[in-house]
């Protein structure tokens, strides 16, 4: 069972999708359901520049949908073009959605544990770029969340399908009154969507 307020979370959102987005998520739920069918694990990279953002976001919310959905064997990751820090506000979002966060180490690249459900093994998050020997090297879909990543970013070693579905950056809302808001919106988006995959898969 996914925490209280996750559901919560998930209940109370008005976040709807569009045709257009559902098309653009097509390829992703193609790729979940032929591992599923085949009973392989599932392995999805989120992938945006700095993997401090909407790749997280992404990576946290996929993780808990297939919990929620109970889609067994996935593994969901999260990378960058560039190593940064997952980024304060983003945490602080996950955290106001029902998810437990836990500091693991400080400094200039903080490591959190993030948990959706009591007894499943929290997700590690931190920033670092897609091949980070932490992230699989090989039998793995990379999901491109920014148009930044998908341009600069033209091969992923070891990738078996690269599936762009790129999200706008909150961060562009950062030091302005909105910032909270306009992160939730995404949260929010991305919850919807990943939701959306899971449920489609058979």
């Amino acid at each position: 069972m996914l925490f209280q307020q996750i559901e919560s979370t998930i209940t109370s959102s008005k976040a709807t999708i569009t045709n257009e987005r559902k098309q653009i998520l097509q390829a992703l739920i193609d790729y979940i359901q032929s591992k599923v069918t085949e009973n392989k694990n599932v392995n999805l990279n989120f992938i945006c520049t700095h993997n401090s953002r909407r790749s997280h976001l992404s990576q946290v919310w996929a993780q808990a949908a297939a919990h929620y959905y109970k889609i067994k064997n996935v593994y969901c990751y999260s990378g960058g073009t560039e190593a940064t820090a997952l980024f304060p506000m983003a945490a602080k979002t996950l955290e106001l959605a029902g998810f437990e966060i836990n500091t693991l180490s400080e400094g200039k690249n903080p490591v959190y544990s993030i948990k959706y459900a009591e007894n499943e093994p929290p997700i590690i998050g931190f920033s670092k770029t897609f091949d980070n020997p932490f992230n699989p090297q090989s039998e793995f879909a990379t999901i491109m969340t920014c148009s930044q990543a998908d341009a600069g970013c033209p091969f992923i070693p070891g990738a078996e399908k690269r599936i762009p579905v790129k999200y706008d950056d909150p961060k562009s809302f950062d030091n302005t009154p909105q910032q909270a808001e306009k992160y939730q919106e995404r949260s929010n988006q991305i919850a919807t969507e990943m939701l959306f995959v899971f449920s489609q898969i058979k």
